[in-house]
C-alpha cells in the first residue's frame, strides 16, 4: 500500500513539475509547451488603398481635445494621390515600400528561404490576405492641434537607386509629403550593405508662417495570428517586446494589450521597440537621450501596434528638424544584433536561463567556427558537456550500480515480509545504511544539470542560424523535422535502453512508470527539430556509455531489465 502511495505521488509530482514549467513559460511571455491554448485565425483581409486608416496611438496630457486618427482622416481626404509601390534591394535584402506615408510594407530575406518552399525568401514584414505586419511613421500635432502628415500621407519618391550596385556600399531612398498643416516631411532610408538595419531620417521643414511643435511617431503594426505550422509540441513568443534601461527586456502577450493589462515602462530616454516571432524580428530605435512615450494598444480588430512618440523642439518658419532613427527587419542573429544597439540581442529570447544560454551560444557558434557544420557543432557541445560533468554523472551512476547490486535483497526483503509494510521500510533502510546506499544519490546529480540542459534546449530553439543547417545525409535543417523520423526512432530506442539499465524499482507499478514516462516523453521528439533530436540522441548515448563503463568497473555487470506488463 505504501509504494502505491509512493508511487501516486511521484505521478503527482512529475505532473505538478509539467504544470510549474508551462507556468514559468507563460510568466515569460511564451505559450504553455505542453499544454498550449488554441489561438484563434482571424481571418485577415487585404489592405487596399482604401483601407481605413491605423489608428495612431497618442497620450491624451499632449493632445488637444479631439481624436488623432479623426486629425489623420481630415488630411487624407485633402490630396488624394494613386499610390506606388517601390521595390529596393540590397545584398541581403529586398524591400517595399507604398508611397501612401512611405511606410515599408514587405520585406524578403535573401540569405534565408522558406522552409516549405525553397524557391521563396523568408518575408517579414507583408500586407496580404494572409498577413499584416508594417513599419510606419509620421507626424502628430502637439498641443496647437491641427493636421500634419501621416503614415496615410500620398508622398512621392524624390530620389533613390533600386538597386545596391556592386561598387557601392550603401543606397537611399528619399520620399517627400506635400505640404500638411505647414509642414512638409521628408523621410530618407538608407541600406548598407550586408546590415539588415536601416537608418531612417525624418526632416521635418517648416513651410508655414508660425512656429510649430509636432511629435514624431514610430510604429509596428501587425495581426495578431500566430506563425502558420506552429507546432503543438512547443512554442516560442510572437509579439511586442520594449526595452529600456530602467526595465529591461519586457515582453507584452497580445491577449495583455487587448484586456488592456500590458505593463511596460510608457516613459524613457533610451531603448527600442520590436516586434518579436520565431526567428526573426523588428524593431524601431531612437538616438540614446531622445525622450519617447511608448505604447502598445489594439487598434483593429486584430492588429496591434507598439512604437514610440518623440516630441520635437519649437520648428520656426523656414526652419527646419531632423530625427535619425533606425529599423531594424532581419533574423535574430545574435552578434549582428548586439552590434546593432544594446539590449537588441534580447529579441533572441532564452527567457529565464539566458545567463546559462548565452555561454552555451557562444561556445557552440566557436564550435562552429571549427567545424563548419551546425550539427557537428552540437555533437561536439554535448560531449564537452559530458565532460564537464564527467564526475556528477558518475557519481549518479555509480550510485545506481549498487542500488542495481542490491536489489535482488530488497526484492526478497518485500516479498517476505509484504504483509508488514512498516517492518518492511525499517528492513529497507537498514539494508541501504549498511551498504551505504543512498535511493535518491542518483537523482541530485542529475538534477544539478537539468537547468543546462533546458538552456541549451532553448539555445538550439531559437538559433536562426539552424534554418536550412544541413546535416549529414537526410537532414538538410537541423530546425525541421526529421523527414523519415529516424532521428526520433533512435532517440526512443536509446531512451528505453538507458531505462533497462537502471536498477528495476522493486514494486510494480514504479516499474511500469519507469517505462511509461520516457515513452510518452519521446514520442513528442517526433515533432521537434531535427537539430534538438540531435542534442538529446547524442546525450542519451554518451550517457548509456558512461553508465555501462561504472557498472562493468564497480563489479556489476551490466543487464538489461525489461518491463513486465503482467
Amino acid at each position: 500500500m505504501n509504494d502505491i502511495r509512493r508511487t501516486i505521488l511521484w505521478v503527482i509530482f512529475g505532473f505538478s513539475l509539467v504544470l510549474l514549467w508551462d507556468q514559468w513559460q507563460i510568466h515569460n511571455g511564451r505559450s504553455a509547451t505542453f499544454f498550449p491554448s488554441p489561438t484563434a485565425k482571424t481571418a485577415v483581409a487585404p489592405v487596399a488603398a482604401a483601407s481605413s486608416p491605423v489608428a495612431v496611438p497618442v497620450a491624451a496630457t499632449v493632445l488637444p481635445a479631439g481624436n488623432s486618427s479623426d486629425r489623420i482622416a481630415k488630411t487624407e481626404a485633402q490630396a488624394p494621390v494613386a499610390r506606388e509601390r517601390v521595390v529596393v534591394s540590397s545584398d541581403v535584402l529586398k524591400l517595399t515600400f507604398d508611397t501612401e506615408g512611405g511606410s515599408l510594407v514587405r520585406s524578403e530575406f535573401l540569405k534565408h528561404r522558406d522552409q516549405k518552399n525553397a524557391e521563396l525568401h523568408v518575408v517579414l514584414f507583408d500586407e496580404s490576405k494572409d498577413r499584416v505586419y508594417l513599419s510606419q511613421s509620421g507626424l502628430i500635432a502637439g498641443a496647437a492641434g491641427g493636421s500634419l502628415p501621416t503614415h496615410k500621407t500620398p508622398m512621392k519618391l524624390v530620389s533613390g537607386e533600386r538597386e545596391l550596385k556592386d561598387s557601392a556600399e550603401e543606397l537611399q531612398l528619399k520620399f517627400e509629403s506635400a505640404e500638411i498643416g505647414g509642414v512638409k516631411l521628408v523621410k530618407t532610408y538608407t541600406l548598407k550593405r550586408g546590415s539588415y538595419a536601416l537608418d531612417v531620417k525624418h526632416e521635418v521643414q517648416n513651410v508655414g508662417t508660425t512656429p510649430l511643435t509636432p511629435q514624431l511617431y514610430l510604429q509596428l503594426v501587425r495581426d495578431g495570428n500566430k506563425l502558420a505550422g506552429e507546432s503543438s509540441f512547443y512554442s516560442t513568443f510572437t509579439g511586442p517586446a520594449i526595452y529600456t534601461e530602467a526595465k529591461k527586456y519586457q515582453k507584452v502577450e497580445f491577449s495583455d494589450i487587448e484586456k488592456n493589462k500590458a505593463e511596460f515602462e510608457k516613459q524613457s530616454s533610451n531603448g527600442y521597440v520590436a516586434m518579436v516571432q520565431h526567428y526573426f524580428a523588428s524593431a524601431w530605435l531612437l538616438g540614446e537621450g531622445v525622450p519617447r512615450e511608448i505604447f502598445a494598444r489594439k487598434v483593429d480588430s486584430n492588429l496591434y501596434a507598439v512604437g514610440m512618440i518623440a516630441p520635437l523642439e519649437t520648428i520656426a518658419p523656414a526652419t527646419s528638424r531632423t530625427v535619425e532613427a533606425r529599423l531594424f527587419v532581419g533574423p535574430q542573429e545574435e552578434k549582428r544584433l548586439e552590434a546593432i544597439a544594446p539590449g537588441l540581442e534580447l529579441v533572441k529570447d532564452y527567457g529565464w536561463l539566458t545567463i546559462l544560454a548565452k555561454p552555451l551560444y557562444w561556445l557552440l557558434d566557436q564550435l562552429y567556427s571549427l567545424l563548419h557544420n551546425w550539427g557537428w557543432s552540437i555533437v561536439a557541445l554535448v560531449v564537452l558537456l559530458k565532460i564537464a560533468f564527467y564526475w556528477l554523472n558518475a557519481k549518479a551512476y555509480a550510485s545506481m550500480a549498487k542500488m542495481k547490486a542490491i536489489t535482488p535483497r530488497i526484492t526478497e526483503l518485500r516479498e517476505r515480509m509484504k504483509d508488514k509494510p512498516q517492518q518492511m521500510q525499517q528492513e529497507m533502510m537498514r539494508v541501504y545504511r549498511e551498504e551505504k546506499v543512498n535511493p535518491m544519490g542518483g537523482c541530485l546529480p542529475i538534477m544539478i544539470q537539468i537547468p543546462v540542459f533546458i538552456a541549451l534546449y532553448w539555445v538550439l530553439l531559437s538559433s536562426v542560424e539552424m534554418r536550412n543547417a544541413p546535416w549529414i545525409l537526410w537532414i538538410k535543417d537541423l530546425s525541421a523535422e526529421d523527414p523519415y523520423y529516424i532521428l526520433p526512432l533512435l532517440m526512443t530506442a536509446t531512451t528505453m535502453l538507458q531505462t533497462a539499465l537502471n536498477p528495476a524499482p522493486p514494486d510494480p507499478l514504479q516499474a511500469k512508470m519507469m517505462w511509461f514516462m520516457p515513452l510518452i516523453f519521446s514520442v513528442m521528439f517526433f515533432f521537434f527539430p531535427s537539430g534538438l533530436v540531435l542534442y538529446w540522441l547524442t546525450n542519451n548515448i554518451l550517457s548509456i556509455a558512461q553508465q555501462w563503463v561504472i557498472n562493468t568497473r564497480m563489479g556489476v555487470p551490466p543487464q538489461f531489465n525489461l518491463p513486465k506488463f503482467k
